[in-house]
């Protein structure tokens, strides 16, 4: 429950949320799990839509459309590992301290923190359909998103915070 508890203090404070992370030990597998957990969640919320996808065109199975929809995220895994390293190198040069791992936590906290706004976006989306309430939910996410990433960044990246030894 501890990343549960996380999530919402990041709606108060993300850059104190980020801290505490970004301070204990590295640890490459709790990256990992961070992304993961954020993509269950993705894909979770992507359920209402497909349930309305597969409810107007019938003769698609829902299966599917799940399979598919995970197939995708995990097609998209990689490139979010580039997009981290990306955005590292990038702010290296602008004056930059931090590192890939500072870079990637950035990343992927700044996903899992956002995710249950995605639940409320795929709610819309399932519910209501395509339209300018989803687009509304959408561009709130999105933003949401780029603040919890750019406050991720501000902390490890240009911050002098001291970081946890390798486990």
């Amino acid at each position: 429950m501890a990343a549960v508890d996380d999530i919402w203090r990041s709606y108060r404070s993300p850059r104190k949320v980020v801290r505490q992370h970004f301070s204990r030990a590295r640890s490459e597998p709790r990256l990992f799990t961070l992304l993961v957990a954020a993509m269950i969640v993705i894909f979770t919320a992507q359920w209402p839509r497909l349930a309305r996808q597969q409810f107007e065109n019938p003769d698609v199975p829902m299966a599917g459309l799940m399979l598919g929809t995970a197939m995708a995220l995990a097609a998209v895994t990689p490139f979010i590992y580039l997009l981290a390293w990306l955005v590292t190198q990038a702010l290296r040069l602008v004056g930059g301290r931090g590192d890939g791992y500072g870079g990637r936590l950035a990343l992927f906290w700044a996903l899992l923190s956002v995710s249950p706004l995605m639940l409320l976006q795929g709610l819309v989306t399932g519910m209501i359909g395509p339209g300018l309430q989803a687009n509304v939910i959408g561009g709130i996410v999105f933003a949401v998103f780029v603040l919890f990433w750019g406050m991720g960044i501000k902390v490890t990246q240009f911050e002098p915070v001291q970081t946890g030894t390798p486990e």
